[in-house]
């Protein structure tokens, strides 16, 4: 169960943030559009208190802070950056980049992985050539590729704007995402034109994050610009800021390798782990100081600097895109994470050591960065970058919460509607990997004092969020500032999110044939009948033998007897090894890449073997059984095995056990 709720969380988490920094039922009309409107968030409450953001004042507090929160959570090092009105008001290094040296980490000198930070800087890169005039966010876009997306059932071409907005449509790519091996640095180009991953749906309808698509935005990049992408990015982005201490290339350039922190599991473990290599590299393979950021957030903060124009800027950070009212919503590349009545734009990001996230608060000049090089004690990271954001706009940033009330009884009704069981948008469903949708699926549950949970929402002692519902369909946090709230459509919950992830990701109803709500608990349960069938076997030839006892069948019953156990053992089988071997590669990213592939491709053949033979064989036993003398009992467990073996050859077929497919 821990190495299930690791690898789930962890590919949750993936380049992104699987527990962001705010916590993270009108029907949508559609088509989508970008809306501009409503970005100037409301005044904070009149006199609320607010500490002065200014160096002694944010270096006390931080320093009070950091220490104990990375010792706790086993974290090796953090860097921290405070920019307000164009100046560094603050950036400060904690702990250590390298554990074993006892080298303290240094924010002028220190490289740190921000992973999927690195997309600011790709969705910069495109709003320059925007800018220019060599790319039209609403054009196909094919019109800017040597190789063709195909176009969705829907007959919507993918836009730039789609892409930046995490609305193009595509399933989750994990295969490869995060490497050791130096032979997945090959060019940009050939990564994307090995395999494109499925569109699960339609251009501009439904928020998931994509690395693909943020790859193939740098790809664009390229072609539009002449430059393959790490050129592009020196030249047009690290030089005009001064960012000496930047780059997207891999491996590291050899005067900035001494100055990398090393990634950790744990502090407390001391092996440093090796370099990672990002093949999507627009997606994530920055690698910078916490000055070099500096640099980046005051350029965005004071109207694209040297970057962008005040109005590219301006359209950059306001052109939304309106999904599930009133939540956060995509820009064009960052997001949303308002708080305390003011604006917010960010972005999170996370390799599996390096754990980041950027907050600009646009209308008040200030920005916020902080990046650690350890996952910690149970994604201790996670939880210590929440409460520094939390902390910080609650200490120099406060003004109100969303405040709101329904009544009791409709308060009741409406969390009815929203219970049960919940699949990502973000997720992979076109491959084995899929199978993690039955078994990590989001549960919501309606509690005895009104409120509403969803499993996948804890605070940060690892108890399930409450929220209370203050509008139709919308739900705040009890002791909190994020919001929960749904789409209804015809009376019925259709989807929903949180503030924290409502940009680039909903839950949605799994199609009933699929939906963990009946699927897992029937899985199991033919799991254990069939797993008890092949234990008892042995067990009863044991007694047997133990009381010198016949074996009672004869002739085709004792054939079949025999054969619906082996059955039965290759069917269970082949499912436990299948699941297996995904939560093995899900928490190992090595096993993720092409040099397991004839793994995979074995066990696709046997275990398609093993759950088809199972099932048929499972059959002849049925008609063997109920044709002979045997007792009542054993032709209602011969039953009970032949709808365990169906039960397990659909989840096999329905989650791309069975096939030969290697792509995810």
């Amino acid at each position: 169960m821990r190495l299930l709720a690791k690898a789930t969380a962890l590919f949750a988490s993936w380049a992104i943030v699987a527990a962001p920094a705010a916590a993270q039922a009108p029907t949508l009309a559609p088509p989508l559009q970008p809306d501009a409107e409503t970005t100037t968030a409301p005044a904070p409450i009149p006199g609320a208190a607010a500490r002065p953001l200014s160096a002694p004042d944010v270096e006390a507090w931080l320093d009070g802070y950091m220490p104990y929160a990375l010792k706790s959570g086993d974290v090796a090092g953090a860097v921290v950056v405070v920019v307000k009105d164009g100046q560094v008001v603050v950036q400060k290094g904690y702990g250590y980049a390298d554990v074993e040296k006892l080298t303290p980490v240094d924010p002028d000198r220190t490289l740190f992985r921000p992973g999927s930070v690195s997309k600011l800087f790709t969705w910069t890169a495109v709003m320059q050539q925007v800018q220019q005039g060599k790319i039209d966010l609403d054009a196909d876009i094919n019109t800017y590729l040597d190789f063709k997306m195909p176009t969705h059932k829907s007959g919507k071409p993918i836009t730039m704007r789609d892409v930046m907005t995490h609305t193009a449509g595509f399933e989750e790519a994990v295969k490869g995402l995060i490497t050791e091996d130096p032979k997945a640095a090959v060019s940009l180009g050939q990564v994307l034109k090995r395999w494109t991953p499925r569109q699960i749906f339609a251009p501009g309808a439904q928020p998931a994050y994509s690395n693909y698509a943020t790859a193939l935005a740098g790809y664009v990049v390229e072609r539009t610009s002449g430059l393959d992408f790490d050129t592009y990015l020196d030249r047009n982005i690290f030089a005009p800021l001064g960012m000496t201490r930047s780059t997207f290339r891999q491996p590291l350039p050899p005067a900035l390798e001494p100055l990398m922190a090393k990634g950790y599991d744990k502090a407390s473990a001391g092996k440093a782990k090796k370099f990672e290599l990002i093949p999507l590299a627009p997606a994530g393979s920055l690698s910078a100081t916490g000055a070099d950021m500096s640099k980046f957030m005051i350029a965005h903060l004071q109207g694209g600097g040297p970057l962008l124009s005040p109005e590219t800027t301006r359209m950059m950070h306001a052109t939304t895109r309106t999904v599930v009212p009133p939540l956060n919503r995509m820009a064009l590349g960052f997001y949303e994470q308002n708080t305390n009545g003011r604006r917010v734009i960010a972005h999170g990001g996370d390799t599996q050591w390096f754990h980041t996230y950027l907050f600009l608060y646009p209308d008040d000049g200030v920005g916020l960065y902080v990046s650690m090089n350890s996952s910690g004690r149970e994604g201790a990271a996670g939880n210590i970058r929440a409460a520094l954001f939390r902390e910080f706009s609650d200490r120099y940033l406060p003004g109100p919460g969303p405040e709101g009330r329904v009544d009791a009884k409709t308060a009741a009704e409406h969390a009815k509607l929203i219970s049960g069981s919940w699949i990502n948008s973000r997720r992979v469903e076109s491959s084995l990997v899929s199978i993690l949708e039955l078994l990590g699926g989001v549960k919501v549950s309606a509690n005895e004092d009104g409120t509403i949970s969803a499993s996948l929402l804890r605070d940060f002692g690892g108890a399930p969020k409450k929220y209370r519902e203050i509008a139709p369909f919308v739900w705040a946090e009890v002791g909190g500032k994020s919001r929960l709230a749904a789409e209804v459509k015809d009376g019925k919950v259709v989807r929903w999110s949180v503030d924290d992830f409502s940009p680039f990701m909903m839950f949605e109803r799994a199609p009933v044939a699929k939906s963990a709500a009946w699927l897992t608990p029937a899985a199991a349960i033919s799991f254990g009948i069939l797993l008890l069938t092949v234990v008892l076997w042995p067990v009863a030839a044991i007694v047997r033998r133990r009381y010198r006892g016949a074996f009672p069948l004869e002739g085709r019953e004792a054939t079949a007897f025999r054969a619906v156990r082996i059955g039965a053992l290759a069917s269970a089988g082949a499912i436990a090894a299948w699941v297996g071997t995904v939560l093995g590669m899900m928490s190992d990213l090595k096993l993720m890449s092409s040099a397991f592939d004839p793994v995979l491709y074995a066990l696709h053949i046997l275990g398609t073997i093993g759950v088809v033979a199972g099932f048929l064989i499972a059959i002849w036993n049925v008609s063997v059984v109920w044709r002979g003398r045997r007792s009542w009992f054993a032709k209602l467990w011969s039953l009970a095995i032949l709808a365990a073996t169906a039960v397990l050859l659909w989840v096999a077929v329905a989650f791309h056990l069975v096939g030969l497919g290697v792509n995810y």
